[in-house]
């Protein structure tokens, strides 16, 4: 082999080892290029999205806050205008639990806000996801089960009902925020992203489930105000509403973590082109809310968290008088 051979050999090899060392050099570079990204990533957030959805969860703090200061008020005789020196905090307390469900309304707002934000911007992440899940628990797990806990405890305070009755309040509360954080972390591990995957639930939505036992003590409220005014009826179902209540927080609960479907209202009956009939019933729901807000909130949740299981029930006669035909 002539010495030039040997060379070119030679000078072969050399590309060849630093084609490798190039290689290796960049692929480190880009090893760690994508550790910094990631660090970045979650120093950095996305700011409209994430306010709206820290916004959800400081509305559900502070309706336990607000049930609180209720609860509070009423312990020591309803007198607020005495016991609470701040005037925004007096308000807050003399609305009482009405204005705690109102937050968690406030909560469902922020919380359709911040998914509609984030996809607006076409900036989803898993970061947002998560925080929009912790932010959920606390609004539509704690708060509705705090408030419901608290009336019913507050309401029957000197009716000297039996310890165990107390305590199973209690248990029923205590389920109710295990079920939503459950309900909650399996939606986080199924979710896909994007508007065509998000035409329906399985198991009841954290905010209907919430929104239901909510918008039953903004109606059970209401009734207790025209009872107080002389009203016996209103009076009488005021209170067979508290007494469903904790039926109501026991029967939601469970419906989230179940595999009943429920559908997205706004994604598959709002979107598109729908028929005129459609459009009437929306108008004529929106008119309901407007005159009649408590009673049409109360009725159409409890509805809508009805309407899985009715569905479900439904589906299985079908199925039943099809196998008994054949």
């Amino acid at each position: 082999m002539s010495d030039e051979d040997k060379d070119e050999g030679a000078r072969m090899r050399d590309e060849e080892e630093n084609d490798s060392l190039s290689l290796a050099s960049r692929e480190h570079r880009r090893r760690r290029f994508r550790r910094h990204r990631k660090k970045a990533y979650i120093r950095s957030v996305y700011l409209l999205p994430s306010m709206a959805t820290l916004g959800n969860a400081v509305c559900g703090f502070a309706a336990m806050y607000v049930a609180a200061l209720a609860a509070g008020a009423i312990e020591n005789g309803g007198g607020a205008n005495l016991f609470f020196r701040d005037p925004l905090t007096r308000f807050w307390a003399m609305h009482g639990f009405v204005g705690a469900a109102y937050l968690v309304f406030f909560a469902m707002v922020f919380d359709a806000l911040d998914g509609r934000l984030a996809r607006f911007a076409r900036h989803t992440t898993e970061f947002g996801g998560q925080l929009d899940s912790l932010a959920d628990v606390v609004s539509f797990g704690a708060a509705p089960a705090f408030i419901a806990l608290e009336l019913v405890r507050v309401s029957f305070l000197h009716s000297h009902i039996p310890l165990a009755l107390s305590r199973l309040n209690w248990a029923i509360g205590a389920l109710y925020f295990c079920c939503a954080a459950v309900r909650l972390a399996r939606f986080n591990v199924s979710n896909e992203h994007g508007e065509q995957h998000h035409f329906s639930f399985l198991g009841l939505p954290s905010p209907g489930a919430g929104g239901a036992v909510v918008a039953w003590i903004l109606m059970q409220q209401d009734l207790h105000r025209i009872g107080e005014a002389g009203s016996a009826m209103a009076s009488f179902f005021s209170t067979t509403c508290l007494v469903l209540l904790p039926l109501i927080v026991l029967g939601t609960g469970l419906l989230m973590v179940s595999t009943v479907r429920y559908p997205h209202v706004v994604n598959r009956y709002l979107r598109g082109k729908q028929p005129v009939m459609k459009l009437l019933a929306g108008i004529g729901a929106v008119l309901a809310l407007v005159v009649w807000q408590e009673y049409a909130l109360g009725i159409g949740l409890q509805c809508y968290a009805l309407y899985g299981p009715v569905l479900w029930a439904w589906g299985r006669m079908r199925k039943r008088h099809a196998a008994a035909a054949a």
